[in-house]
């Protein structure tokens, strides 16, 4: 009998048993890992919230004279200040046809994604389909379609192959948007005369125009290979909890998310109370949410000729007109935000300075008390909620 090689045969039988052993300790581990993960994902889900600025006008300061600075007090240009900060989302408006601007058109806005996606950040498209500021106490319809106003068949077609289109064009630049907004602040019928009646909405119509929009963003993403989540905009909580009850009612559903302007001087709602409103919401349409527009004044002084729209009536307890009450309101809407199951905070327009460009109304900016700068558009406090 060779013993050497009973001994050698022991070794590699011994050598193939601890292997074993060892192996299935690792395998043992990965396991518990990964059922660790699925427990965290369970408790704290494993969606991303949003960090978003509406950046619309940022061009059009810059072709004023505009010149951005960082925290540190170093020249550099907007997108790249809030990157860099932590923004993963960046709202663009699209007027259809302002003559009285050159700015929000498709030109710009296609500019304006460019710097978004350059800086690695995602894009909200948001279609006024207006020729001008679309809000809830205004949804005039574009010039251009003014004579099919009342024939809702072909007014209907008009806003499917417009936004189909601008969204094939933008696929051909390989610039298409993430998201898109199908209206903005739409409490009213959209695509009105500007005579027209705010008093009701006229639901048949309403509803008809709203899901052609939307069925033109889903068969963008269909036909362009592309997942765009679609988002239909609503000002303030307790207005989006009657409309989106009505506008289920009347067979509107095909969208993703449902995107809020909250500003508490206008709503009834407090940054204590919005979980509720947001928690209602996603539990009653089974949809995402968002607050694509806020805002907070860091100072009350006005550095213009143009009237600043938030004033002191704006101010919460506890939240002084100041760079840290800025801060801090950020933060805990962030919080109140996510307590009701939201998954999103845009600022509006934080980069609206000071320039000597005019407005509609006058000279300046109506938002330099509430913008992310100081009057010397060095980025405040208020950009480190970005990364916070």
């Amino acid at each position: 009998m060779n013993y050497n090689n009973i001994f050698l045969l022991f070794l590699v039988s011994l050598f193939a048993l601890t292997t074993a052993c060892e192996l299935t300790d690792e395998e043992a581990l990965l396991k518990k890992n990964e059922e660790e993960m699925e427990e965290e994902e369970e408790m704290t889900g494993d969606t991303i919230f949003f960090r978003g600025a509406d950046l619309s006008y940022v061009n059009e300061m810059q072709d004023c004279g505009a010149v951005y600075a960082n925290r540190a007090g170093d020249s550099q240009d907007p997108y790249q200040i809030f990157s860099a900060a932590g923004t993963d989302l960046v709202r663009i408006r699209l007027w259809h046809n302002a003559d009285w601007t050159e700015y929000s058109d498709y030109e710009d806005v296609k500019r304006s994604i460019q710097k978004a996606k350059a800086e690695g950040m995602q894009v909200l498209l948001d279609f006024h389909n207006s020729d001008d500021w679309a809000d809830p106490g205004r949804q005039h319809i574009p010039a251009a379609w003014l004579a099919v106003a009342d024939n809702t068949s072909v007014l209907g077609d008009s806003l499917y192959n417009y936004i189909y289109g601008v969204l094939s064009d933008l696929n051909d630049a390989n610039l298409l948007p993430e998201m898109v907004q199908m209206g903005n602040e739409i409490n009213a019928e959209i695509l009105q005369d500007p005579n027209g009646d705010y008093n009701g909405i006229n639901w048949t119509r309403n509803a008809n125009l709203i899901n052609r929009g939307l069925q033109a963003i889903r068969d963008a993403s269909t036909d362009f290979g592309a997942d765009i989540q679609s988002m239909l905009h609503i000002a303030q909580p307790e207005n989006a909890l009657w409309w989106f009850e009505q506008a289920t009612q009347n067979g509107i559903n095909n969208y993703d998310w449902i995107g809020l302007s909250f500003y508490p001087v206008w709503s009834d709602y407090t940054l204590q109370s919005l979980p509720s409103a947001i928690e209602e919401l996603v539990r009653a349409h089974d949809k995402r949410v968002m607050v694509v527009e806020t805002a907070y004044p860091f100072q009350l002084q006005n550095n213009d000729n143009a009237n600043n729209i938030l004033g002191n009536d704006a101010l919460i307890a506890g939240y002084p007109a100041s760079e840290q009450g800025q801060y801090d309101f950020l933060v805990d809407l962030e919080a109140s935000i996510i307590a009701g199951g939201g998954e999103g905070l845009i600022y509006w327009e934080p980069a609206w300075v000071s320039t000597t460009c005019y407005t509609q109304w006058a000279q300046g900016s109506h938002w330099d008390n509430a913008t992310l700068f100081d009057n010397q558009n060095r980025a405040l406090l208020g950009i480190s909620y970005y990364g916070h």
